[in-house]
This record gives structure tokens, C-alpha cells and sequence, in this order.
């Protein structure tokens, strides 16, 4: 593939010849000029969604931590280690996928999403410094180290990713945005309701209200990439093979089904190997559908979390208009406001 010019001065910008991939644009923005519309409501969402992680109070969090049962802050800490590399790597990789994507309206919501996974990473280092005694931080960033199957994880997805900056072909850009949309659609969301369970039991609630805002980001992020790969199906249907996408979903979902027994298993209150499975292959079906594809789990249908959805307020009841900070609160915008989000 070749990377597009930062100012292409044979340019055409007419929405006609657009392409979101291989097109011929030059490469300036302008909003007034969209074809593909959905990211323009996106971009106006993602522009609303602003937060700053300092702003939720941690400060019951510290005095629950240490009432959490052995089991339960070896959970926390280890998803914590988890969240931090998937954030950390989606901060330093996006600008790689964008600099092939030509459409300017798609790289601006790219651009955004670049900076709200870095807040993220703030948010992290946020809740460690506050909750996390000081002994046990460095160990939440270095587990990976130690933690073969956390290691085997941070590989997989890191070395697709690697693949594409060593050699920037078609297959191997496939293969990032396929990465990258289980990145932000599967891996993220069993450990985001470690953090609601405990939260409806009363424990680390300001934790929940941190991941309730970098939850509903990540859902922006899932929309950008199903409807980039839909939109790359679309005009190319040869440019991914199907196979290869069902072979990556089978192993995500495997891992992210090992990781998730292995540091949450059966030692936590509401959480057992049974809805971890039911959960991973739910939502991974959910997420082939949302790519046009069939599922490929049968009978994995129904959330076995549902009771956490009013937690995690990702249908937009407004349980977190009620917890964040009031005065600014409004200006976050309800997820209801894109068309489709309840199907995601």
C-alpha cells in the first residue's frame, strides 16, 4: 500500500471518486464536503464527549480496595495492567492506519480518537496513583513481565500491528483493522464489568464512574472501525477474506475467554467461567453482525450482564449525568444520540 501524500496537489476531492481506502483526495478538510455521513455524526458526538478522568472522585476507592477480597484485587490490578497496554497501543498505532485511510472526514474522528485513548491512559495512571498502594504500582505497568498469559495477549495483537509498520501491504492492513476493531469491541469489555460488578455491590463506585466514560468512548471507537471495514467491504469485496476475520475473531475470543478465567475465574462474586464464555462469544457475535458477517457462536444470544447495563449506562438512562460533574455535565451527549447505537 502506498501511504497517501500530506498535501496531494493532484487531488480530487469530489465525492463521487472517494474512496476510504487507495483514494486520490488532497487531503484537506472540508466538513461542508462528507461522503461518508456517519462520520460526520461522529465527529460531532466524540467532540461532545469530553471529560477529564481528574474530575470523578477516587477518594472512597482507597478505603474500599483494601476491604476487596485477595481474589478481587488481583482482578483489579491485573485488568488495570491489561487496560493500560490496550490503551497505550491504540494511542501510538492509530496515526498508522490513518495516514492510509482518504477520507478526511474518517482521519479527523481517527484524530480524535488518538487523543481520547491517551486520556484513557491518564485515566489509568489516575486510578493507580489513587488507589493502588505505592509498593504494587510499577508492578501494574510491568505484569506482563511475569504474567505469561497477560504477555501472550499484549503479543498478539502488538505483533499484528507490527506486522503493518514492517510491511505495509494490503493483507497485513487488513489484518490491523480487523485487530483493531477486536481490540475496541471484544478485549475491553469483560474487565469493564469486573468493574460494574463491583460497583453493584457498593465497591469501587468511583472506579465504575471512570470506566463508564472510557466505556462509552470505546463504543464510538467500535462504531469507526465497523463502518470503516463495512465501507472497505463495500468497494473492494476481495479486500478481506472472510476466513482470515473468522480466524482472528475464534482466537480474540479465545484469549480473551483464557485471560479472563485466569485472572477473574471463579473467585468472584457474580462472575463464573460459564457467563465469561457466554459473555465473550455474546458480544463477539454481536460485533460480526455489526460487520455484516454471521455469527459464529450459535445460541450465544443473550447477555448474561444485562443486570450491569444500568451500571455501566451505556443505553443512555442518564446514570452518569448523575454522578459526574454537574455543571458540565449536559455537555455530554446521551450514546442514543447516534443512529444505531443500540445495536451495538
Amino acid at each position: 500500500m502506498q501511504r497517501k501524500r500530506l498535501f496531494n496537489v493532484e487531488g480530487d476531492d469530489s465525492l463521487i471518486n472517494r474512496k476510504m481506502i487507495k483514494g486520490n483526495v488532497t487531503n484537506l478538510f472540508n466538513l461542508n464536503n462528507v461522503k461518508y455521513q456517519w462520520a460526520n455524526k461522529l465527529y460531532r458526538l466524540m467532540m461532545e464527549n469530553f471529560w477529564i478522568p481528574e474530575k470523578v472522585s477516587l477518594f472512597d476507592d482507597k478505603r474500599a480496595y483494601d476491604e476487596l477480597t485477595p481474589a478481587e484485587q488481583n482482578a483489579y490490578d491485573g485488568i488495570l495492567s491489561f487496560l493500560v497496554f490496550l490503551d497505550s497501543i491504540q494511542t501510538n498505532n492509530l496515526p498508522n492506519i490513518s495516514d492510509y485511510i482518504t477520507a478526511p472526514e474518517v482521519n479527523l474522528i481517527l484524530a480524535i480518537q488518538t487523543y481520547q485513548e491517551a486520556v484513557h491512559s491518564q485515566s489509568y495512571a489516575y486510578i493507580i496513583e489513587s488507589i493502588i498502594p505505592a509498593e504494587k504500582r510499577a508492578y501494574i505497568y510491568d505484569r506482563w513481565r511475569d504474567d505469561k498469559i497477560l504477555l501472550e495477549r499484549n503479543k498478539y495483537i502488538a505483533e499484528i500491528y507490527q506486522d503493518f509498520v514492517d510491511e505495509r501491504n494490503d493483507k497485513n492492513f487488513a489484518r490491523v483493522l480487523i485487530a483493531n476493531y477486536l481490540l475496541e469491541g471484544v478485549y475491553f469489555y469483560n474487565g469493564f464489568n469486573f468493574f460494574y460488578n463491583l460497583s453493584s455491590r457498593s465497591l469501587m463506585v468511583g472506579t465504575a464512574d471512570e470506566i463508564k466514560y472510557i466505556n462509552r468512548d470505546e463504543l464510538t471507537h467500535c462504531v469507526i472501525f465497523a463502518n470503516i471495514i463495512k465501507e472497505i467491504r463495500a468497494e473492494n469485496s476481495t479486500f478481506f477474506s472472510e476466513d482470515e476475520i473468522y480466524e482472528m475473531f475464534a482466537k480474540a475470543v479465545e484469549q480473551e475467554i483464557n485471560w479472563s478465567n485466569h485472572i477473574i475465574g471463579d473467585q468472584v462474586l457474580g462472575i463464573t467461567p460459564e457467563t465469561i464464555e457466554k459473555y465473550t462469544k455474546f458480544i463477539a457475535n454481536k460485533r460480526l453482525k455489526d460487520i455484516g458477517m454471521k455469527p459464529m457462536y450459535e445460541g450465544f444470544d443473550e447477555n448474561p450482564y444485562a443486570h450491569l447495563e444500568k451500571i455501566s449506562d451505556t443505553n443512555g438512562e442518564g446514570n452518569v449525568k448523575g454522578n459526574f460533574f454537574e455543571a458540565n455535565v449536559s455537555s455530554y451527549n446521551q450514546s442514543t444520540a447516534v443512529e444505531g447505537w443500540d445495536e451495538i
